[in-house]
């Protein structure tokens, strides 16, 4: 049954317009309780299981080297776009404003670092344990040596993508010694086809979109029983990957004597295609900041998939095209059509909203974020700086502050842009993207 209380937006959403969208089922997080799946076990042990790999990684990807194993990306005050959203766009933004840089992570240069590698990972150490690849208590770092990769090289790693999980999963499954397929949608940019290959990983390119990606892919891993199917639109694994980042954020605010109660609240914005990275993200943050982290996810204009499903009530069950939109957006990890039912179920009582963007924003976004801090990230990953840009002039931000009284601290408030993919791109590329000769 739609909800009919949301026609306007929908309207709205129909013409390609921006909007606001305010989240009217959130509760408070201690009343959230058994209403959701997972938990902090779940993330605790996710949690664990990246530390037993990071002997791996380590000796796999020396990038990993001075972290020790753990990929995990830096937090940067950015002052200077703060000052040019608060000029450019009348952003009234107080407090101060971090880049969560997940376009720099390392492997993959994307959040899909996160939940992607981890699901690889997990079935990874299923299959080694089972088979006596590894015992009980020995360390991972012998996964990185031949012997190790040829047994993986019996398995089959596939994934429906529009770019960045599957430069993920393509990646740390050829490195592993998988037999790796991704399958691409038409918008998945060249590039990262052009890299997956050069792993050796079986890239499969479709006409039509990310829907007709995954369910290829899907179709086609079950017919071999030897083959694993990372499924972005309802893996509990990828939303666990992804959750992890709480407990790292946590971390690094406390670093930099940042805190975080009702007196200093934190506000999130990220980018989102089907709802697993920001989900799962979102899901990590609230069960350690509860009701003083305010989360909102950004989705361009012909594609808002999320909140589509979740201001009308279906979820999964409807697609941006149903309502006679597109799909088609430079956002290329955004272009989504039809979002996760699991992600949306979980975000109904916690997430606090949502901002849609033009393409056009994006592109102004990255180059006012390159001109001001020196940094580049992907136009998806721009989508992001939405949520900050239109505190000022949204009244129907206005009233979420006002009815979480939080209008009077503000001054005291931590703002993060989840940057979520940039550092792979090729430098013609970047050069491409900001109009450089």
């Amino acid at each position: 049954m739609v909800k009919k209380e949301n026609d306007a937006l929908i309207e709205k959403m129909k013409k390609g317009e921006e909007v606001v969208w305010i989240n009217p089922a959130r509760i408070p997080f201690s009343e959230v309780g058994e209403r959701l799946e997972l938990g902090k076990e779940d993330i605790r042990d996710a949690s664990e299981r990246w530390k037993r790999f990071a002997p791996f990684l380590r000796k796999a990807f020396p990038e990993t080297e001075p972290a020790e194993g753990i990929i995990e990306s830096p937090l940067v005050e950015i002052n200077h776009m703060k000052e040019l959203l608060n000029r450019e766009y009348a952003g009234g933004l107080k407090g101060r404003l971090f880049l969560k840089e997940d376009s720099h992570l390392a492997v993959a240069g994307s959040v899909k670092a996160r939940g992607g590698i981890y699901e690889v990972l997990k079935h990874t150490e299923a299959l080694a344990l089972q088979n006596g690849i590894l015992k009980e208590n020995e360390s991972y770092e012998k996964l990185a040596y031949e012997n190790s990769r040829a047994f993986f090289g019996n398995y089959t790693i596939q994934v429906g993508s529009t770019g960045n999980l599957g430069l993920s999963i393509g990646i740390i499954s050829a490195v592993i010694g998988y037999h790796v397929v991704v399958h691409m949608s038409a918008d998945a940019r060249q590039w990262k086809k052009d890299l997956l290959r050069s792993y050796g990983v079986d890239v499969r390119e479709y006409e039509g979109d990310y829907g007709e990606a995954v369910k290829c892919g899907r179709a086609l891993s079950d017919q071999d029983e030897t083959s694993y199917f990372v499924d972005d639109e309802n893996s509990r694994d990828l939303f666990l990957g992804y959750a992890v980042a709480g407990e790292r954020l946590q971390k690094q605010l406390e670093e930099r004597n940042l805190t975080v109660d009702d007196a200093h609240p934190l506000f999130v914005y990220l980018p989102c295609g089907v709802g697993g990275a920001p989900g799962g993200i979102t899901f990590g943050l609230k069960q350690i900041f509860g009701d003083h982290v305010h989360c909102f996810f950004a989705e361009p204009v012909q594609a808002p998939c999320m909140l589509l499903g979740m201001a009308t009530g279906l979820h999964q069950d409807i697609a941006v095209e149903d309502i006679g939109l597109s799909g088609n957006t430079s956002a290329d990890g955004l272009a989504v059509g039809r979002p996760s039912g699991f992600v949306g179920r979980i975000m109904e009582p916690i997430l606090s909203g949502e901002f849609t963007v033009c393409d056009d924003r994006l592109s102004d976004y990255m180059k006012a974020l390159y001109q001001t801090e020196d940094v580049f990230i992907e136009p998806s990953a721009c989508a992001a700086f939405q949520g900050p840009a239109c505190l000022g002039r949204s009244e129907e931000f206005r009233e979420y502050m006002e009815k979480n009284h939080l209008r009077d601290k503000m001054e005291h408030a931590v703002h993060i842009v989840w940057a979520t993919g940039g550092s792979l791109v090729p430098e013609e590329v970047v050069k491409e993207y900001l109009g450089i000769e």
